[in-house]
């Protein structure tokens, strides 16, 4: 079920009169609702995966329960282990098994040698890298006696299945969630709006600024041989704000549906294209991610200790890694390494942490040095989303062989359909300003100070705004494929 369909608006106001209205003082059958509707929403792609996450579930569940109850360090080792293997390995199946395989076979090729081999065909699962991770971050920490194990399967199964960040995040913590599905959960009216109110910053994210921008960059990238090099920056730029507007989006929608059923999940993006570094930048995007591949594979490496090789090794292994997690396409492990050798000089030089405050903090513009320091994290990060979105490595060089021409001082043109081109221009800076006005906030339109008739006129404003420009074709998520 998709966030922007018909669907989920029928399916969200009958959860929440039930979980509200007619079982709202039984915890126990709040949680059993929760579980409930988020294998409904789950299973509206493809009821069969139900079997995938529900497995999860009771292997994590009784491999946690195990662990806290196992004082043998050999036999707690193995627990892990098993955990590991079995997330690890549905994962490793389900989304790598054709790349490895493709893999292995041009191999052969390249060495003079060829191999039959058969790929499978083979659904991806949607939402498997996420629920994943969420799951493995819960036995290593039990492991690591950090949390407790939960006792209550409700619970468990609904912190696990928990619809509205189940497909695309965030990739919450066991210690932030689960206690939230232990606790009796009161209606709050104050809660509920600001709930609604970032639903709705992201569907004019999602609807309006990432649906617009995919129409532009798609076909700038599918055909980027006829355009020029200032035509191709354009279509890089609107994918930009694609992927931004896309995820970003989504990630709004899920912590504003959870806040309407009393949860609180932790902010995914916090205006990353503010960024005056790319050690900022992963600071602030897709923050749950950046945080898990931190906490369970950068520090235990050994993070930005030990020597110069050390600390080079551990940074292209999180962000080789990271890239992997994407997808199984060598354009995700290019884009990986392109990030790793951007952040490598700023760690190495002892200033990834220089900017951890918020950019012309308490003032309304930035210095020039701030300017030109968050054009130059665009621009870089701008170059690494060509080969994110490319086919293939090679057309994402030869995208960026076709910006390094004298074509890319021409003005670029104006793609068809025109008036479109220019109202989703109009739409990305309306964007921009709201997010730079709050980029203090947790979200954009998160306008609670202001009065009662200039909140109002803002949300009527971007409503007529989805209304008049936004696509509604039921554009599925970015971030479903991975």
């Amino acid at each position: 079920m998709l966030f922007n369909t018909i669907d989920f608006a029928i399916f969200l106001p009958i959860i929440f009169i039930l979980y509200w209205f007619v079982i709202n003082k039984n915890i126990l059958r709040q949680n059993l609702l929760i579980t409930i509707s988020s294998y409904v929403f789950y299973g509206w792609w493809d009821w069969r995966f139900l079997s995938l996450i529900a497995f999860s579930t009771l292997v994590d569940y009784i491999v946690g329960n195990q662990l806290s109850i196992t004082k043998n360090k050999n036999s707690r080792k193995l627990l892990l282990l098993t955990s590991l293997f079995i997330n690890l390995g549905l994962l490793g199946f389900f989304k790598y098994y054709n790349f490895f395989l493709a893999s292995f076979t041009d191999a052969f090729s390249f060495f003079g040698s060829s191999i039959n081999s058969r790929s499978l065909d083979i659904i991806l699962p949607v939402g498997i890298s996420f629920y994943t991770f969420q799951t493995l971050s819960y036995t290593i920490d039990i492991y690591k006696n950090k949390i407790n194990p939960s006792k209550d399967i409700i619970s468990f199964a609904a912190f696990v299945s928990f619809f509205p960040q189940l497909v695309a995040g965030p990739i919450e913590r066991a210690k932030n969630l689960l206690p939230q599905f232990y606790n009796k959960r009161t209606f709050e009216y104050h809660k509920a709006v600001d709930g609604m109110r970032q639903i709705l910053w992201g569907l004019f994210k999602k609807i309006v600024i990432a649906d617009n921008c995919a129409v532009f960059a798609d076909q700038i990238f599918n055909n980027y041989s006829d355009y020029s090099g200032s035509t191709l920056i354009l279509g890089a730029i609107f994918f930009a704000f694609q992927i931004y507007g896309d995820f970003s989006g989504y990630s709004d929608i899920a912590i504003g549906t959870a806040r309407l059923f009393g949860f609180k999940l932790m902010q995914n993006f916090a205006f990353p294209y503010f960024s005056r570094d790319i050690a900022e930048f992963w600071r602030r995007w897709h923050i749950s991610l950046s945080t898990w591949f931190r906490d369970y594979l950068y520090i235990p490496l050994g993070g930005s200790r030990g020597t110069n090789y050390q600390k080079i090794r551990n940074v292209f292994i999180i962000f080789l890694v990271s890239g992997f997690w994407h997808g199984p396409n060598w354009t995700f492990i290019i884009w990986g390494a392109l990030n790793a050798l951007y952040f490598l000089p700023i760690m190495l030089m002892k200033r990834n942490r220089v900017n951890t405050d918020t950019v012309a903090k308490d003032t309304l513009l930035p210095s020039i040095n701030e300017l030109l320091s968050m054009i130059t994290t665009f621009f870089l990060t701008v170059i690494a989303w060509v080969f994110f979105r490319s086919e293939s490595v090679n057309n994402g060089f030869e995208y960026l062989l076709g910006i390094i021409d004298q074509s890319v001082f021409t003005l670029p043109h104006l793609i068809t359909p025109k008036l479109e081109m220019i109202y989703t221009l109009f739409c990305i800076a309306i964007l921009l300003i709201f997010e730079w006005i709050n980029r203090e906030k947790e979200y954009a339109l998160d306008v609670n100070n202001l009065s009662k008739f200039n909140r109002w006129s803002i949300y009527f404003t971007i409503i007529l705004m989805i209304i008049t420009f936004g696509v509604f074709t039921q554009n599925t998520f970015i971030y479903f494929q991975f």
